[in-house]
């Protein structure tokens, strides 16, 4: 007796189910992650405390188009791009 040969319907459900659990594990949590992010950035204005991805800690003096002034120290001021924010430090609420 010969086996039976597989659907070949059935071979592919594997793989369909593999992408499925990568696209729900991997991909989406990064869409929503680098959508989170764009807002992130185009909410940046003149006064906020921002953290670079780079760690350096710094004010934004002025906003422009794709990059940011920030001054670090008195009289030290850098130009970075947008997207090399990490996030903007919160306001920190005053203890009573």
């Amino acid at each position: 007796m010969q086996a039976q040969a597989a659907n070949p319907i059935m071979n592919l459900i594997p793989l369909v189910l593999i992408f499925v659990i990568f696209y729900f594990m991997l991909i989406r949590p990064q869409r929503q992650k680098e959508k989170a992010h764009q807002k992130l950035l185009s909410g940046v204005t003149k006064n906020d405390e921002i953290v670079t991805s780079g760690g350096i800690h710094g004010t934004v003096v002025n906003v422009k188009e794709k990059t940011l002034i920030l001054r670090i120290d008195e009289n030290v001021k850098i130009e970075i791009e947008k997207n090399c924010v990490a996030y903007i430090k919160k306001p920190q609420s005053a203890q009573p």
